[in-house]
C-alpha cells in the first residue's frame, strides 16, 4: 500500500509517496500558484496523478498546510495560503 503526503505551502507544494515501511519512494516539488484556488487544486491534482502514474498504482492522500481549523466556521485560519480561503467563500 502506497501513501501520499502533500505539504501545501504559500510558495511550494511538495509531494512524497511512502511505501509500507514508511520509506520515501517518490518525491516532487512545484511552485504554489498565486491568487487562484482553481490553479492550486489543479497543481495538487497533477502532482498526485504524476506520482500515481510513476508508481503504477493509486494511493491514499493526506494534505498538510499551516494554520488551524476554526471550530466556529470550519474554515482554515492563520494560513499562509489566505487567497485560497478568500476564493472558497465566493
Amino acid at each position: 500500500m502506497i501513501r501520499i503526503g502533500i505539504d501545501l505551502g504559500g510558495t511550494k507544494i511538495e509531494i512524497a509517496a511512502l511505501d509500507e515501511s514508511g520509506r520515501v519512494v517518490v518525491r516532487h516539488r512545484a511552485e504554489t500558484p498565486q491568487g487562484s484556488y482553481g490553479d492550486t487544486l489543479r497543481a495538487v491534482a497533477e502532482l498526485v496523478d504524476r506520482v500515481e502514474t510513476e508508481l503504477g498504482c493509486r494511493a491514499s492522500v493526506g494534505i498538510g498546510t499551516p494554520g488551524s481549523v476554526s471550530p466556529a466556521t470550519g474554515r482554515l485560519r492563520n494560513s499562509n495560503s489566505v487567497l485560497l480561503l478568500a476564493d472558497c467563500r465566493t
